[in-house]
């Protein structure tokens, strides 16, 4: 997939951006909703959002909202965590096409299939799997982390207990190195963080002798090397607030850097360049298929909804509370 192609749904109504606007904060009145947008979300959406967070925070979010209904403007599997922790509440997407290459890395079936291998040989292993993962695999998994609580996770198992770290190959790699636990780790990654170029960020920080390479830990080892720091989206936005310096290469989703802008209107934010030549920045492809028209009709609609089984909303709700727990 070409990370770069700009995607342009046909639109479905006349409706101006700032009519769509209006639109959507009358129907969010009106059906007692709330907005959750992560920051890989366009900005537009950002400022429309009720809340604007990282993986961790929008689980807090979704787990504490009293509104009737969530919508969700991120991708597949943060909607079908906010359905797992608010079974009771409608919970909408404004595409349902907005998938995730990590979730899609880690089928069920072969995830079971592993672990029921696994157990043949660490019948006492334990399962910590990364949030990017479908329903289905989250309630086969022990543990749910994210990037901002992984390392506080990894470290609550007893150093004897042998840890299967899914989807992401990467994450697990950076995190190995940073608690010395040694891991199974799947083979999935993120299209987007794996994309960017050791030799374009090189090029760029010859341009920017001042600037710091600030990255998120998908990136490859040979990206984080060179990082001046590493840590998820929320860390790496309040990094950028707290240090003194004042232009930083953003090697992760530039979705971000809105909200950069927003708390430092003084600095200035370059997006890390991938590796094909002429694109400028990597942008998700899926986070980018929510549009303001996409979130004006799913509030007109009542859809696309997010359903599961309630047997399967119960399995998978375990892990989480588990990472909820560990998480305070």
């Amino acid at each position: 997939m070409d990370l770069q192609v700009a995607i342009a749904p046909t639109k479905e109504t006349a409706l101006s951006d700032e009519e769509l606007i209006r639109e959507i904060l009358r129907l969010k009145k009106e059906r007692n909703a709330v907005i959750l947008a992560h920051y890989y979300q366009y900005s537009e959406i950002q400022e429309l959002a009720d809340f604007v967070g990282d993986s961790l925070e929008l689980s807090r979010r979704a787990q504490k909202t009293d509104a009737d209904t969530i919508v969700f403007c991120g991708v597949h599997f943060m909607a079908e965590t906010a359905k797992i922790l608010n079974p009771t509440k409608k919970v909408l997407l404004p595409d349902l096409k907005a998938g995730c290459s990590l979730a899609e890395s880690a089928p069920a079936e072969e995830y079971r299939r592993v672990r029921e291998q696994l157990r043949q040989t660490y019948p006492n292993h334990v399962a910590i799997t990364y949030i990017n993962c479908s329903a289905e695999v989250k309630a086969l998994s022990d543990i749910i982390c994210t990037s901002s609580n992984a390392e506080r996770i990894i470290r609550s198992v007893p150093e004897d207990v042998p840890i299967l770290f899914a989807p992401d190959r990467n994450l697990g790699a950076y995190l190995q190195r940073k608690t010395g636990r040694q891991m199974i780790l799947w083979n999935g990654t993120c299209i987007v963080h794996q994309s960017f170029s050791v030799r374009r960020i090189e090029e760029q920080l010859a341009e920017y002798p001042d600037a710091e390479l600030i990255a998120h830990p998908e990136c490859e080892d040979a990206i984080l090397e060179r990082a001046h720091f590493i840590g998820s989206t929320s860390a790496l936005l309040r990094y950028t607030v707290e240090s003194p310096r004042t232009t930083f290469i953003v090697a992760t989703e530039p979705g971000i850097i809105h909200q950069m802008e927003k708390a430092s209107p003084h600095k200035r934010f370059i997006p890390a360049l991938p590796e094909q030549e002429g694109c400028r920045c990597s942008e998700c492809p899926y986070m980018k298929l929510n549009t303001l028209e996409k979130l004006y009709l799913c509030l007109l609609r009542g859809e696309p909804e997010i359903h599961l089984d309630p047997a399967l909303i119960e399995r998978a709700r375990l892990p989480l509370e588990r990472m909820m727990a560990l998480s305070q």
